[in-house]
């Protein structure tokens, strides 16, 4: 049994803690313009500093990412933006790092604010703090708005900057320019630093162990280019269950990596399927359609197919290949109840007093394939109570419309694991429990034909450019709003 941690984006507030300030953030706009800002890394001198052109619909903790990789950082501190007067004050509003959401710190989890919500007018400013003992404290302003007509403009991009970023770990800026002047023989105050240096350090302590390296704009930009920033889709852009399926993952690197995805899925794109390739991916739920027919059929005791139905799936439909068994009891054929559970989750059929039957829904698709294919990828993946198996729903038609084949469902459990999802004994999901979260959905596009297998050992499911459709429609059109979110269990 799988279970939840602290729900993403909810902080535990402490009584004890200080009264939450006023929200600082303001609406989002609703085009996406680049910010052009200037971050200063605070009391250095002369100014250490990185100019940038952001888009300004990225969420803080993108922008966490972008100063790591613009200042050099190895993101191996905590970190925290601020809104206020200054930093340090009881009026300012705070954005948190995922560490400070679990352990109950006041403030607004980052990925839930962008970029455009604290800094709006040229002039405003937002503070980041980086690495809580050496305290590097970083100012943010905005200093032009700039709209592109013609094309998308790079998300992340540094255009100018001074000094080199400080090594991690050298003690603040007092370290930093300590380091600095002892290594430059160049430096006014060289001799005395590097007598200062070995006065605190030792004579052996040699202080080009932290020396930085010059300030290189082609570096860092190779370095946010590294971010994959430009391979993915704006969370402005999604359709809501895929927004909401990445405000759900908690990390940078899992945002990223989902939204690299969802942008190879090409979820923007108009989907269409003609009348011959709906009819033959949808045969299976056609020939269950007319094997109900208008009369229905009379269920087992327990609520099953009778065999004699069974056994016409599995002749009639080619199942006898995929699962092992005599295929004449429903509840020991998983295809056959598959296919049966699925046709009533997404509306076609109904059980009534013991029967199975059609619905209204149903009895109007039974001779409009396209229709039907609609109204399947539309309940994909199928209605649930259980919050983990929807959004392993969601992530496996994603990976199927980007044509993942590799380590399918490890990079399934790696997104879910992203996501606050653990095993019942609290260890990481694997392969496996992603594979059987997903299972439903997995199972249904299997039934309409959406993948190919290739032979010999160790064959891998490789998605078809009908099934890839498939999912990219049920991407597009399954109902919004975020599926209900059960309490964590064990």
């Amino acid at each position: 049994m799988l279970r939840r941690g602290l729900a993403a984006g909810v902080a535990e507030v402490d009584p004890f803690t200080r009264t939450p300030p006023p929200s600082r953030r303001r609406p989002r706009r609703t085009d996406v313009a680049t910010y052009r800002v200037r971050i200063d890394l605070d009391e250095t001198r002369p100014p250490l500093w990185r100019r940038l052109d952001l888009a300004s619909d990225l969420f803080l903790d993108d922008v966490h990412d972008v100063i790591q990789a613009a200042f050099g950082w190895t993101d191996s501190h905590l970190h925290r933006f601020g809104a206020g007067p200054e930093y340090y004050s009881r009026d300012t509003e705070y954005y948190l790092c995922p560490f400070d959401v679990e352990e109950g710190e006041v403030g607004v989890p980052e990925d839930q604010v962008r970029l455009d919500e604290v800094l709006v007018d040229i002039g405003d400013t937002l503070f980041y703090a980086y690495d809580f003992g050496d305290d590097w404290q970083h100012t943010i302003s905005l200093e032009a708005v700039v709209r592109h007509q013609y094309g998308p403009a790079p998300r992340a991009t540094c255009t100018a900057g001074q000094r080199a970023g400080p090594a991690e770990d050298c003690g603040g800026v007092y370290g930093y320019e300590l380091i600095t002047a002892a290594t430059d023989p160049t430096h006014a105050d060289h001799a005395a630093a590097a007598a200062e240096y070995a006065r605190q350090f030792g004579d052996d302590a040699d202080p080009a162990h932290f020396s930085p390296s010059s300030f290189d704009v082609d570096e860092i930009n190779n370095a946010l280019t590294d971010l994959g920033l430009d391979g993915s889709t704006s969370q402005a852009d999604l359709p809501e269950p895929l927004a909401d399926l990445v405000q759900a993952i908690r990390t940078s690197a899992g945002k990223r990596r989902l939204r690299r995805l969802i942008g190879d899925a090409a979820v923007d794109r108009p989907v269409q399927v003609d009348a011959e390739t709906a009819a033959r991916m949808i045969h299976p739920y056609t020939w269950l359609l007319d094997r109900v027919g208008t009369e229905g059929i009379t269920l087992t005791g327990a609520g099953y197919l009778p065999p004699v139905h069974v056994e016409a799936a599995v002749a009639e439909l080619g199942l006898a290949t995929e699962w092992i068994g005599k295929g004449n009891r429903e509840s020991q054929t998983l295809p056959v109840l598959n296919l049966r559970e699925s046709a009533q989750k997404v509306g076609l059929l109904r059980k009534y007093r013991g029967k199975l039957l059609l619905t209204a829904q149903g009895r109007a698709m039974c001779g409009d394939p396209v229709a039907l294919w609609s109204r399947l990828a539309q309940g994909t993946p199928l209605r649930s109570t259980d919050a983990c198996e929807v959004q392993a729903g969601l992530l496996f038609l994603v990976a199927v419309a980007a044509r993942v084949t590799d380590d399918l469902n490890a990079t399934i459990a790696d997104l879910l694991g992203a996501i606050g999802w653990v095993s019942g004994d609290g260890t990481a999901l694997t392969g496996m429990m992603a594979a059987h979260a997903a299972w439903n959905t997995a199972a249904v596009l299997r039934r309409v034909g959406a993948f190919t297998e290739e032979a010999g050992f160790g064959r891998r499911e490789r998605p078809t450019p009908e099934g890839v459709t498939f999912a990219r429609a049920a991407l597009t059109s399954w109902p919004a709003g975020r599926p209900q979110q059960p309490s964590p269990r064990s």
